[in-house]
């Protein structure tokens, strides 16, 4: 995992040692900033239990470092906001930033009671709340205790941070954005920087018009607004419409330049030492196989099997990898020094591979976005074997079948890291060819209808879904797994009582197998106006996803994000009585296509064995609004096909 430190909204990317300090310092605001006057509360009717009175945000961005002052003012309501207000808390890095709590005081009836007092009562901790998780950070916090707020007080409390990036360089980076409940009485985002520095800004819709002018050297631009809202983001739409409401400044001049900046810093990790104990491991890929392909997936599952994850933002630790021997020796390592180990060791194999930096959960539209390093928290590795790019990400584990059984990474844009620069790089996604979930609930009633009917369902995973279910399998007592497959069974299907778990993994086929085996007792309703009996088959028409309609507001418009890759089978067969004479079927057969999903069903009895399979994958990411609507009515009519079988009386 990349750093990118956050404080309020504003991203802040600081790491200088002038700017170094283990503990936070107490005065006022810097000289700079615009103190303003506490505004009226906005209206209280309708309002939430807590109500912004100012969000104030101002930020100085210099080539000699950057500067972020942040101001919060709000109003106790109701008794249920009081939980909410209980701890004042800052953190920061204290190897390379400083941070200064200029207030923390209640107003309450016109009168102001101080609580900061010059921290004599802020407790000052490092603070690792991420170990469990594999993350080391080393940042500091400074937390104090909210004593005695009461309703209808106002709580203002006033910070700054300040540092320096000497990854960045003289480049600035920040963020900000409207993300309060409510109505806020006023909102100001203030901007500056010299005159004549290279910096952009953009807004996202919902944010408003920031006015930009210049005096005394430097250049402002701020958005003030009264009575201000956070715009609400379009239910079920990609990431880039959700992203509302916020401005980001850069005087990065390029993501070329990113990849520039990061290059030298993984061409010096990713080097081994002539006497590592690594060079065994090498040797022995290399006199396995010649194929280049086969060499970089026994790289890949080098690293993974023996160098575990731990994430390591200590200091400079934030953006520059471990070296690759110093990863190897202590068996463990971040995004950054998995990254520049396997980079090493396929260099070492001849083959082609750079790395590649991406974002966690926010690469759909960052080629719409100012460049920044704060906008990748991952990096991964880009190999090329014959022409061919393949994704390689040294965190996974599980991986067993070969370079070719290795998708594309969902990330959606990467930056190679290149000495001569590299611009942002589509990762193409394509629709999956094999389900990677097959499901079959089968039935036996061949010995009479009002017997209980044993049960066999198994469950095939392949992929990324057979990957989560080894690591489920070896880090999870038996006895608790097979509780755990017995619950979520009785769950969906409570008529069902399970006998016996067991599953298999099929390593070489890239596939992991679970069966449950139990008894049943079956519906067989009878239906007077047929002169027969019937059974209804649960599951069997499993549907694509809504599409809920939306609430006026900036992007109503935009597409739907469509679960993507996605493809499963659902298969429920019932063995009939006498060989299934005289039973007959009933079920939606055929091929459409609604919400970008391709559905495909099929009923039929042959052999005596009932049979309802559905087939459903997801062809592309997303759909238009005006197809999302389209499909919402025809999913109104697959819900509304049944499958049954039926029996004579």
């Amino acid at each position: 995992m990349l750093r990118f430190a956050t404080v309020s909204l504003a991203v802040v990317l600081f790491a200088a040692p002038a700017f170094a300090a283990p503990k936070p310092v107490f005065g006022p605001p810097p000289k700079w900033v615009q103190v303003a006057e506490v505004p009226p509360a906005p209206p209280a009717e309708g309002a939430p239990a807590v109500q912004t009175l100012l969000d104030d945000n101002q930020s100085r961005l210099t080539p000699a470092g950057d500067a972020y002052y942040n101001r919060r003012v709000r109003k106790v309501l109701k008794a249920e906001g009081l939980p909410s207000l209980t701890t004042f808390g800052v953190t920061w890095d204290p190897a390379d930033e400083q941070v200064t709590i200029h207030s923390l005081r209640i107003i309450r009836d016109g009168k102001t009671i101080d609580l900061l007092g010059k921290g004599k009562k802020m407790l000052v901790l490092r603070r690792e709340q991420d170990l469990e998780r594999a993350m080391l950070d080393g940042r500091m916090s400074a937390t104090q205790q909210i004593e005695g707020l009461q309703v209808g007080d106002i709580l203002d409390a006033s910070w700054s941070h300040s540092g320096r990036d000497p990854v960045a360089g003289a480049r600035s980076y920040d963020l900000e954005g409207l993300a309060f409940p409510g109505v806020a009485s006023r909102y100001r985002a203030r901007l500056s920087w010299p005159t004549g520095t290279p910096v952009r800004y953009r807004t996202t819709e919902g944010f408003g018009e920031p006015k930009k002018t210049e005096a005394d050297g430097w250049t402002i631009v701020e958005l003030d607004a009264a009575n201000a809202q956070a715009p609400k983001p379009p239910i079920g739409a990609p990431p880039r419409f959700r992203r509302l409401g916020f401005m980001e400044t850069s005087s990065f001049e390029s993501w070329n330049e990113i990849s520039r900046i990061m290059a030298p810093l993984y061409a010096k990790a990713a080097t081994i030492d002539p006497a590592s104990d690594l060079r065994a491991e090498i040797k022995a890929i290399a006199d396995r196989s010649a194929d280049p392909k086969v060499r970089a997936f026994e790289a890949l599952r080098l690293v993974e099997e023996k160098t575990r994850y731990f994430f390591i933002g200590i200091g400079d630790g934030g953006y520059v990898p471990a070296q690759a021997d110093e990863t190897w020796q202590r068996k463990f390592g971040d995004c950054k020094g998995k990254t520049a180990l396997l980079l090493a060791i396929l260099k070492e194999l001849n083959v082609e591979a750079e790395p590649a930096l991406v974002s966690l959960g926010a690469g759909d539209g960052m080629d719409e976005r100012l460049p920044s390093l704060a906008a990748f928290n991952h990096v991964i590795v880009r190999a090329t074997v014959d022409g061919k790019v393949y994704w390689l990400d040294g965190t996974r584990t599980g991986d067993r079948s070969g370079l070719e059984a290795l998708r594309p990474p969902p990330h959606r844009w990467a930056l190679p890291v290149r000495t001569a620069g590299a611009d942002l790089e589509r990762i193409v996604v394509p629709p999956l060819e094999a389900p990677q979930i097959e499901s079959k609930l089968r039935f036996d009633a061949s010995k009479g209808l009002d017997t209980r009917a044993g049960v066999t369902m198994s469950t095939r995973l392949t992929g990324d879904a057979a990957n989560a279910m080894r690591r489920m399998v070896a880090v999870t007592p038996r006895t608790d797994l097979e509780r755990t497959f017995r619950q979520q069974m009785s769950a969906g299907m409570s008529w069902i009582e399970v006998e016996r778990v067991e599953w298999q993994d099929d390593a070489q086929n890239d596939a992991f197998m679970i069966r449950l085996n139990g008894t049943a007792d079956l519906d067989w309703r009878k239906n007077p106006d047929l002169g027969m009996r019937e059974y209804r088959v649960a599951n069997a028409n499993n549907q694509p996803p809504g599409f809920p309609r939306r609430e006026p507001g900036p992007n109503r418009d935009a597409p739907y994000a469509v679960p993507f890759p996605f493809y499963i089978r659902a298969t429920t067969e019932v063995v009939l009585p006498a060989g299934g004479k005289g039973f007959t079927v009933r079920g939606p057969s055929g091929q459409e296509t609604v919400g970008g999903m391709e559905l495909v069903r099929a009923s039929s009895l042959e052999a005596g064995v009932a049979r309802f399979t559905t087939d459903m994958r997801s062809l592309r990411p997303e759909i238009s609004a005006a197809d999302a609507e389209a499909a919402t009515r025809t999913m109104r009519r697959i819900a509304a096909e049944d499958s049954l079988i039926r029996a004579p009386l």
